[in-house]
């Protein structure tokens, strides 16, 4: 049994001739990847975040001619320029000019590198070299292998923790294979059978037991199936590979062309092809093909069009989607007859009504569904007596424990917010679903529906139920926080916030302007987490102000800031005390600031929505910055105290970005004076603090090295002259 699930967007692409991607690879970690375009950039993207990582581009009028990759074993990046020049850098790095260069004699075709084993090169001419060997001797000789051969497809693998490096070439229509193993080193070269007025389009390989299983994918629309041997000894002639047939892509009569497929397991593969379905009219299919019982598990239309290319990682598929490139999260169960019977649709004809990507083909579709429930022929007098059937009818489920996805889908759409409620709890608790994540974003996207079109209706303990499943994600729910944003709900704006990883720049910043916009007195008694702001501020805002003492706290005390005063003139000394010892917002309204601050952003984008705020807001905001700011600067750690608090450098980052959004603004704002003058005053505080540390920085690094007596017994005393 195969589905595919939830689909997101990883980024845009840029369109136009010559423009695309030139590759996919995994990085180090789960959750990474390494984005190669067909030009001059290479970006590291979280995928869950869907955010950028890091960017690096080669000089205007250079190229990257193979896509990066990362050698697991150092942590670097890879790259090839102008198909000769290798260059190296590590994470950190920002200008790649800075970067290691090397110049190699021969044109690189692919770079391959896997966890645990050096990263091989492999040049046009066929010959394979290590990745230390080059750096060792960069303008060594390189052979040619292929001759007038051109290399297709290749990829490489590991088999008894020895890499195996496989690759494809072409000649006159001839299809060559070639094996690359080491230790020893041998070259393994074998010719497949010729398939008459077809060729192949695409491959994809697997290595188990010492067999390499090369699979094939044709323009008729067949999948063929090779076998190699990594045991025999190199034939002293060229030997033709027999190749057997494993799979038609055949689609109620139509043939799927594909352009690119990779296997899954060892009973599943992935195509992405294009389906003729009428003259003139061709729609491209992601699709999954059970190849024991050949059947077709499960599909997803393609509307914007593809480039034929496609990666699998990590239970992810990446694909171009029009102009963006797409992820489509799929699973793959153990292949058995009862799960693959049955299950061949017509995708020309049936709508696979993909809600956030729920495919559970083991139950009735909605519609089915609904033709069973009994038609009501009286409505009902009365709410209370609806309610009381709905009630009865939620009690029989829940005593027959049959209530599925399906039938809570379809109470949702007609039945009161306290019987949905009932059911989405017996739900939850009982429910043991394979696609959790897809279920869940099902049910919330209808009661969201329900929502848009029922302005009465607003489920929010439904909701947050749903939020505190933890199986959610903005883009799995992009209604959600709009419809919260409508309704004021800031308890659930502040749970989104805390929990999803992928809420756009946008949409944090109108959650913050709706934030800033609130009352505190309107937010009293709303239900609001407090954990994060209620280990440093004053509740009760009526406690007198603690008196400053002559103690230094990480460079900040009153004598200080009185000696950075010279060249700046306060109208009023009131307020050097405003900000530094009372919270300027409540404290609802400091645990939903403080939840803004946690969440994930990119500056290119958060800033042009910044602007967006007033200028009272923009000066609040700022206060309660500076507030954080003094409270983190109280502490030796740097870290307020409490649950869920914002670090000082996200603190400091929001600051920034805040001024330079709005700086002209805070300039000429007279009430902003008093403000900037403590802001500019406690800085210069603590670089004074920490210039002065510097100064003693060679003293302590000497007082480490001091070799301290064997024996001191339970006590003694060491008298250390620092010179």
């Amino acid at each position: 049994m195969a589905a595919l699930c939830e689909a997101f967007t990883l980024c845009g692409l840029v369109a136009g001739p010559g423009q695309g991607v030139l590759g996919l690879e995994p990085a180090p970690g789960a959750d990474r990847v390494l984005l190669t375009d067909r030009g001059r950039t290479a970006t590291l993207y979280k995928v869950s975040d869907q955010k950028p990582l890091g960017c690096w581009s080669v000089k205007q009028g250079q190229m990257i001619t193979c896509p990066v990759v990362c050698n697991f074993e150092t942590g670097e990046f890879v790259a090839v320029q102008d198909d000769k020049v290798l260059r190296i850098w590590k994470d950190e790095d920002v200008n790649l000019d800075k970067a290691f260069k090397a110049t190699l004699s021969a044109d690189v075709y692919r770079i391959h590198s896997l966890p645990h084993v050096e990263p091989l090169v492999l040049f046009r001419g066929g010959a394979v070299r290590t990745l230390d060997a080059l750096l060792a001797a960069p303008q060594q000789g390189i052979e040619n292998i292929i001759l007038d051969e051109v290399i297709r497809w290749s990829e490489v693998f590991v088999e008894a923790q020895q890499p195996v490096l496989i690759f494809t070439t072409e000649k006159d229509r001839d299809y060559f294979v070639y094996v690359q193993k080491f230790n020893p080193n041998t070259l393994h070269k074998y010719k497949i059978e010729q398939e008459e007025s077809f060729c192949p389009l695409s491959f994809t390989a697997c290595v188990k037991n010492n067999l390499v299983t090369l699979l094939c994918l044709y323009s008729n629309g067949c999948v063929y199936k090779v076998l190699m041997s990594l045991q025999q000894s190199v034939p002293e002639r060229e030997q033709v590979l027999p190749k057997s047939l494993l799979l038609k892509l055949v689609v109620s009569g139509s043939v799927l062309k594909g352009t690119s497929f990779t296997i899954l397991d060892k009973d599943h593969i992935a195509v992405l092809g294009c389906l003729d379905s009428s003259p003139n009219v061709a729609k491209e299919w992601l699709t999954i093909w059970n190849t024991k019982f050949q059947t077709l598990q499960t599909s997803k239309e393609l509307s914007e069009g593809t480039t034929g290319q496609l990666w699998c990682y990590g239970k992810r598929f990446f694909l171009t989607h029009g102009k963006v490139l797409s992820v489509v999260v799929y699973k793959c169960e153990t292949s058995s007859l009862a799960a693959a019977v049955g299950k061949l649709k017509d995708i020309q004809t049936t709508d696979r009504r993909i809600m956030s990507s729920f495919v559970n083909w083991n139950v009735l579709q909605e519609e089915d569904l609904a033709s069973l429930q009994p038609q009501q022929s009286v409505p009902a007098k009365t709410e209370s007596r609806r309610t009381l059937r709905s009630r009865r009818s939620v009690a029989s489920k829940v005593q027959s424990g049959t209530l599925t996805a399906e039938q809570l889908v379809l109470d949702i759409k007609d039945s009161s917010e306290n019987v949905i409620e009932e059911e989405l709890k017996h739900f939850l608790s009982n429910a043991q679903m394979a696609d959790f994540q897809a279920t869940i974003g099902c049910i919330m996207t209808n009661l969201l529906n329900r929502c848009k079109t029922e302005p009465t209706f607003y489920p929010q303990n439904c909701l947050v139920q749903l939020i505190q499943t933890r199986g959610l994600s903005y883009s799995l729910c992009p209604d959600l926080m709009s419809v919260a944003l409508e309704k004021t709900d800031v308890h659930l704006l502040q749970l989104c916030l805390q929990q999803f990883p992928d809420i756009p720049e946008s949409v944090t910043c109108a959650c913050l302007k709706a934030f800033l916009s609130i009352s505190d007195d309107s937010l009293e008694g709303t239900n609001v987490n407090l954990d994060s702001v209620i280990c440093y501020i004053d509740i009760a805002h009526n406690n007198e102000v603690e008196k400053q003492t002559g103690t230094v706290q990480n460079g900040f005390n009153s004598e200080m800031l009185e000696d950075d005063i010279s060249d700046i003139q306060l109208t009023q000394k009131s307020h050097m005390m405003d900000s530094s010892d009372l919270c300027p917002v409540g404290p609802q309204k400091a645990a939903l600031l403080n939840a803004i601050l946690r969440s994930a952003y990119s500056e290119t984008f958060l800033l042009p929505h910044l602007k967006d705020l007033s200028a009272q807001q923009v000066i609040l905001f700022l206060r309660y910055l500076q507030y954080l700011f003094q409270k983190c600067s109280e502490k030796v750690s740097m870290d307020l105290p409490g649950d869920l608090c914002p670090t000082i450098n996200q603190i400091m980052d929001w600051m920034c970005l805040l001024l330079d959004a709005h700086f002209t603004v805070v300039v000429m704002l007279p009430e902003a004076k008093g403000l900037l003058s403590n802001l500019h005053k406690f800085v210069r505080a603590q670089v004074r603090f920490y210039s002065e540390l510097n100064k003693i920085e060679g003293s302590l690094q000497e007082l480490q090295r001091i070799k301290h007596q064997k024996d001191i017994h339970l006590y003694s005393i060491e008298v250390l002259e620092l010179v």
